[in-house]
């Protein structure tokens, strides 16, 4: 996920493939085609749809690769925006469990583990490398392919600002309601608050 992070400019999504034994302990990180820009990651519906067959087709049961939402924030905030609320809330809210992970430049991290059995609720992760795992050396050109095949990263200036999107766009649903050109700063996206 790191190399994914580091590997530009926009944000970068997947799911967490946990341990048989161990529900929180992601041994891989599973991406799939999607679009993205500094602030927001689309993931193309067919390509999850066709990951979850496959992956089930293979034994695997979805409480170990459907549960951990985990992306990126190519800035150093890794708290989770209101876009990533909504996106957990609307997507994960009826399991019984679920995690969003956030991954943010120069290592700051964010999970939250949320149930719905019972009354509820959601407490803060904390999220950490356990070196006593068995782990492949690194392949870089395995990631670097993995990037090419599923990400497609989008600048801002390249779509434009929500005053020129269609209703219903990428713009007109994801970007905060707040907007100014101070809001950029050397082609980042900054929020600021309300």
């Amino acid at each position: 996920m790191i190399y994914l992070r580091d590997r530009g400019n926009s944000e970068i999504g997947g799911f967490g493939l946990s341990a048989a034994d161990d529900p929180l302990l992601i041994v891989d990180v599973l991406t799939v085609q999607q679009c993205c820009t500094p602030i927001t990651v689309k993931f193309d519906d067919a390509a999850v749809a066709d990951l979850f067959d496959e992956l089930v087709d293979q034994g695997i049961p979805p409480a170990r690769f459907g549960r951990i939402w985990i992306h990126t924030h190519p800035g150093d905030c890794p708290l989770p925006s209101s876009t990533d609320e909504t996106t957990f809330e609307r997507v994960f809210g009826r399991t019984d469990w679920s995690v969003m992970a956030i991954v943010a430049k120069g290592g700051a991290t964010y999970a939250r583990l949320a149930f719905h059995a019972g009354p509820g609720g959601s407490l803060k992760i904390p999220v950490r490398v356990d070196y006593g795992q068995p782990f492949d050396a690194a392949d870089w050109e395995s990631w670097e392919g993995e990037y090419q095949a599923h990400i497609v990263a989008e600048t801002l200036s390249a779509i434009g600002k929500p005053s020129d999107a269609a209703p219903g766009t990428l713009l007109d649903r994801d970007l905060p309601l707040f907007w100014d050109e101070e809001d950029f700063y050397e082609g980042e996206f900054r929020a600021r608050p309300f």
